[in-house]
């Protein structure tokens, strides 16, 4: 019966795994995804506390001088988007000791900020981790930092001065030609939707298997401080190299707004402070297929600003 049914002419090996793959398709309802974020290493101005830019390079050199006349310069802090340098020597370290604590971490996909402080810091985590061999470094612009305006080139307490002036706090405080917290999080939300949308289609296509197989459990094993936390066995797992204040905005996001429960006796302000450099946060996505589209039905914290791997430098 067998032999009678392969030697039909048009019935072969490879339709029926098309048959099997298209009827995958139709049944996955559910798809589980773990999302690792991880700020970039040190640079130079995050050493020396300069806000790195997105202004023109005489524009800069005018700011800065204005700067200089009008304010004291003290110490660094962020880095923006103009103002694309590499990682110090400090930095360098502290993406080897992430690439080395996150060796046996399984990623099914790595997103990259396409500024260079972002990408050597990934290169350094997927040099070291077994699962990234083969894997292809996706940069994305949506995953910039946060533009300072003319305040990039200038000192943090400058721009608490530029604040308090205007009668608001900083962070919310938006330099002139700045973005506002809430154009970042529109963009936070473009890469979500891109992002989600494309592991989605790329299960599928891989012949994603149905809702059982998919769901989420319903009670979190519990965490047990360790590089694999509520990702052990998970084959979908997002690597995101970006930046202190675009992490920011992001835990905000999923805090706020898309009801993202905080690790048990977690402090809410430090949970959403800035992270250190390297620093890890991990989430818990659901996915759900519903009529129209994919949609993010539930998010779980598993960590916030995880450095345990930069202890010791």
């Amino acid at each position: 019966m067998r032999g009678l049914f392969w030697a039909t002419s048009w019935v072969t090996p490879e339709l029926v795994l098309v048959a099997v793959r298209a009827l995958n398709f139709t049944s996955m309802k559910v798809l589980k995804l773990g999302l690792t974020l991880v700020r970039h290493g040190e640079t130079q101005y995050n050493k020396e506390g300069l806000l790195q830019g997105s202004v023109s390079h005489i524009d800069r050199a005018v700011t800065c001088l204005l700067w200089f006349i009008l304010y004291t310069f003290i110490s660094v802090l962020h880095a923006g988007q103009t103002i694309d340098s590499g990682l110090s020597e400090i930095g360098l370290q502290q993406a080897e000791a992430a690439g080395r604590y996150l060796k046996d971490v399984l990623f099914s996909n790595v997103f990259v900020s396409d500024m260079l402080r972002a990408r050597q810091t990934a290169e350094a985590i997927m040099r070291q981790n077994r699962s990234c061999c083969g894997l292809r470094m996706v940069c994305d612009p949506l995953l910039k930092e946060r533009s300072f305006g003319i305040a990039e080139g200038g000192h943090i307490k400058d721009v608490r001065e530029m604040a308090k002036a205007a009668g608001q706090t900083f962070p919310d405080f938006t330099p002139p030609e700045g973005e506002t917290q809430d154009q970042v999080k529109e963009r936070v939300e473009r890469f979500l939707d891109k992002t989600l949308r494309r592991i989605w289609d790329e299960r599928r296509r891989d012949g994603g298997e149905d809702d059982r197989a998919e769901r989420a459990p319903a009670e979190a094993p519990p965490d047990e401080g360790t590089a694999e936390d509520g990702v052990g066995g998970t084959p979908l797992h997002a690597l995101v190299v970006t930046h202190g204040a675009y992490m920011c905005v992001a835990a905000r996001y999923f805090v706020e707004e898309l009801r993202c429960p905080l690790p048990p006796g977690s402090d809410k302000a430090a949970m959403l402070s800035i992270s250190p450099n390297t620093g890890l946060c991990r989430f818990i996505l659901t996915l759900r297929k519903e009529e129209g589209g994919v949609k993010l039905s539930h998010v779980r914290c598993v960590f916030m600003h995880r450095r345990d791997h930069i202890r010791s430098l």
